[in-house]
Order: C-alpha cells, then sequence, then structure tokens
C-alpha cells in the first residue's frame, strides 16, 4: 500500500530531544528534523528555556519541530521563534492550528472509527499529517504501533508514520505505507529523553537500506 506518489528518500525525524550531545548526534547522523516535547505530561519535557538553548544549535535545513498538546496560544508564540515548524498533537481544532501564523502538521492517534480521509480534508491546510497509535488518556510517546493497513491509499496528504518504530520494524513499516516520513522517540533511546548515538545513526542506516529496496 501507497499513500504517496514514489519519491526519493523517506524523510526521518527525532522527537523528544532534550540534550545537546544528542541534537549534535542526530545532526550528524543525517536526520531531517529533530522534535521537542513543549507539553509537560511527557517524560521528553523541556521548558521554553531550554527550547532556546537545543534550538540555536540546530543548523540550517533542519527542521526544529515543537510538539505541543492543546496549547495556548501564549506559549506556541513564546516557543515560536526557535522553531521551524508546530507540531499539535492534541484535540486542536483545524481553526486553532492555523491561527499559530507558522506551518503545522497535525498528529492523528488511529482509534477505532477514525474517518482518515475525513479528517486529512478538515486539517487540508497542515504540511503533513502525523499517524501515531492511540491509546487513551495518552497524546503520544507510548511505544506503541497500530495496524499500517488502515492508511488508505487514497490518502494524498503527505503522511508522517509514527507510533512504536524500532530498528527491527522501520523496514516493513516503510515496504507496507511508503510514508513522507517516519518519526522516532523510544526506539532511538537508552531512557526516556536520553538518545543513543549508535540507535539514531543505525536507525537511518535502516531507512536508507529500506528505501533501496523500494526503488529497485
Amino acid at each position: 500500500m501507497t499513500v504517496l506518489a514514489p519519491q526519493c528518500r523517506t524523510r526521518i525525524k527525532f522527537c523528544g530531544l532534550t540534550r545537546e550531545e544528542d541534537v549534535d548526534a542526530a545532526v550528524a547522523a543525517g536526520a531531517d528534523a529533530l522534535g521537542f516535547v513543549l507539553w509537560p505530561g511527557s517524560k521528553r519535557a523541556i521548558d521554553e528555556r531550554r527550547l532556546a538553548e537545543l534550538g540555536v544549535r540546530v543548523p540550517a535545513f533542519v527542521t526544529r519541530v515543537g510538539l505541543f498538546v492543546d496549547p495556548s496560544p501564549a506559549l506556541v508564540a513564546r516557543c515560536s521563534p526557535h522553531l521551524d515548524l508546530l507540531q499539535f498533537h492534541g484535540d486542536e481544532t483545524p481553526e486553532a492550528c492555523e491561527a499559530a501564523g507558522r506551518p503545522w502538521i497535525k498528529a492523528l492517534r488511529m482509534r477505532e472509527g477514525l474517518d482518515l480521509p475525513a479528517a486529512a480534508e478538515a486539517y487540508g491546510d497542515a504540511r503533513a499529517l502525523l499517524l501515531d497509535a492511540y491509546r487513551p488518556g495518552v497524546p503520544g510517546g507510548t511505544g506503541d504501533t497500530f495496524d499500517w493497513s488502515r492508511i488508505p491509499a487514497s490518502l494524498t496528504k503527505p503522511v508522517i508514520l509514527a507510533g512504536g518504530l524500532t530498528l527491527d520494524n522501520v523496514d516493513a513499516a516503510i515496504a507496507a505505507v511508503g510514508p513522507f516520513a517516519v518519526d522516532v522517540s523510544g526506539g532511538i533511546e537508552a531512557a526516556p529523553g536520553i538518545k543513543d548515538a549508535a540507535r539514531m545513526a543505525a536507525f537511518l542506516d535502516a531507512v536508507r537500506r529500506a528505501d533501496e529496496r523500494r526503488s529497485r
């Protein structure tokens, strides 16, 4: 099943970064985007001051993504100078996402009964949809996968595939979904918020190998 037209490669986002050395290692490994969690309920959360410290280390052409869960407009405004892209991971309406005035993506948790084509239409101004596993009361970062076959082939909005991705299953995920990008957090960690440089590099290599197989 392919949800996008063929592309050169799958983009890669490492999420939940909290330390300078992990930012540096992710950039050196070749990540396309780095995610910073700005929701206090997460084990990987950072505050605005820490965001500024980490964000300044990210060079040009690597996207800084801020993850928010039903944030106040004031919080988004304070964080935006240190971000290139906003990721809304709560129950935000399309109007609330657009009101931030910055490029954004919408995370959708794949609960039973979700009409994904309808959601893609509703969030039509999103740069992409991030599809994650559903667990009641948890907005993300569960480490769970979901049934990838639920993503319809007719979906034209760019898909960022998340939810329990690891070095061991990302090949199968890319083969099954053909996403625009993959998003990983726990699968490259030694502990919550503490990334492992070797796992980051190995994950990137696994994605590149998967892309090579797809292109044959």
